[in-house]
């Protein structure tokens, strides 16, 4: 393998990925934000996703000048691909990662997107940029390929390294090159998949699976609410078959399953099909937060608790467990809803960074040694060390006071007193 390459962003998904290449061949690493250049340089990972050491063992040039990347001629783009208010792809950093890449794209250049998309905008979105930005033809001067991220923030099993790539190319030249470099550093092997278009497909589907099968557990769940049954319970039961599949109901956040569907849907409705199994499962997974927040206010009632001024401690604010990652987190619309109904919130979170909490929703993080008695304890994001230190944080709740559970963490064995447990 002899290509030098470049990683485009070097956030959650693209940092793993030329840390990775990094451990075995010598890697640019490009991104934008020049505070994290900088802070990379010092090996320090402010997503926690990559350990001091391993930032050591790596031989990467970090930069933010795009000009490095004339250097390479295997890029590699990794930025985010999120969704705008009304639910529609925003392709913004995409297009302009590819504005970037194209500026300084030399002939014979292989450009892979790594971006999870919708199938065709690999080769109708950025091809374009690509060449306009270029002067030169795809397919004849440089070419392209797509592996799709199957990043998973905070799984330090499942990495980057240790699951199968899907990859393909525009040609079957291109693609065996794809896969010769990839197979250099991915232990589980490539697939290849037989057009960038299915591979598009394939990651976009597999969010997709996701979010559908947990959108059928938020509903059973709601559903047996009303039947006064315990869903924890029943999925114990039903996971006793060997083909029962093992979802649990939940806030569906993030920048994967709760995005990525709005992806294929975009593009089926652009085709004239109307997803609606798909779209389904999407609004009722959007609607937990609601959901869950008339919930609280209910038990609160039903313990004899005021609502106007109730106290709350909200455990856990990133969009799931053992992660600082804030994109799309499902729990600050949580924490809305309880102020409009008069609650006072207390958020505690001990994987998210402060500051980042404080730009992004206005309200300061509060440390676990400042919460005080409360009427109640959310236990919305499962991290490892609420998990392990339950019983401190259940011991500022009031002895009537709510346990409201939204991961399935807590058993009734464990209420303090009086204390009153609702499980999603």
């Amino acid at each position: 393998m002899n290509r030098k390459i470049a990683v485009v962003g070097l956030g959650y998904v693209g940092l793993p990925v030329a840390v990775t290449f990094g451990r075995k061949h010598k890697v640019i690493g490009f991104d934008i934000n020049e505070s994290r250049i900088e802070e990379l340089k010092k090996e320090y990972d402010r997503t926690n996703e990559v350990t001091n050491e391993k930032l050591k063992e790596t031989d990467i040039e970090y930069t933010s000048n795009a000009n490095d990347l004339k250097k390479a001629d295997f890029i590699i783009i990794a930025v985010p691909t999120p969704i705008d208010k009304h639910n529609k792809p925003d392709l913004f950093p995409l297009i302009k990662a590819s504005e970037t890449v194209g500026k300084v794209v030399t002939p014979n250049t292989i450009v892979v997107y790594e971006s999870t998309v919708y199938p065709g905008a690999t080769e109708e979105d950025c091809v374009p940029v690509l060449e306009k930005n270029s002067g030169l033809v795809c397919g004849k001067d440089f070419f392209v390929g797509y592996s799709p991220e199957r990043i998973n923030p905070g799984d330090k099993v499942h990495t980057f390294e240790t699951i199968t790539k899907v990859v393909s190319g525009q040609t079957q030249e291109v693609l065996d090159v794809v896969a010769e470099v990839y197979s250099s550093v991915v232990e589980a092997g490539v697939h290849k998949a037989s057009s960038i278009k299915v591979a598009e497909a394939a990651k976009v589907i597999e969010n997709t699976q996701r979010d559908v099968n947990i959108a059928l557990m938020n509903e059973l769940a709601i559903i047996f609410e009303k039947l006064n049954i315990d869903t924890n319970e029943v999925l114990k039961a039903s996971g006793t078959k060997w083909n029962f599949l093992n979802f649990k109901p939940g806030l569906v956040g993030g920048h994967c399953i709760g995005v990525d569907p709005y992806y294929l849907t975009h593009k089926a409705q652009e085709v004239g099909h109307h997803p609606e199994v798909i779209l389904a499962g999407r609004r009722i997974n959007d609607n937990m937060a609601k959901y869950i927040a008339s919930n609280v206010i209910k038990e609160l009632l039903k313990q004899g608790l005021e609502v106007q001024g109730a106290t709350v401690n909200v455990l856990g604010l990133t969009f799931k467990e053992n992660c600082p990652d804030l994109r799309n987190t499902k729990v600050i619309h949580i924490i809305e809803e309880l102020k409009e109904y008069g609650l006072k919130v207390t958020v505690n979170d001990v994987e998210a960074d402060k500051k980042e909490a404080k730009r992004l929703f206005g309200f300061d993080l509060v440390d676990t040694k400042e919460l005080k008695m409360a009427d109640a304890v959310l236990f919305a994001v499962p991290h490892k060390k609420y998990i392990d230190n339950k019983k401190s944080y259940m011991n500022l709740i009031k002895s009537n006071g709510v346990v409201f559970d939204i991961k399935g963490i807590i058993n009734c064995n464990e209420l303090i007193e009086s204390q009153k447990l609702w499980r999603l």
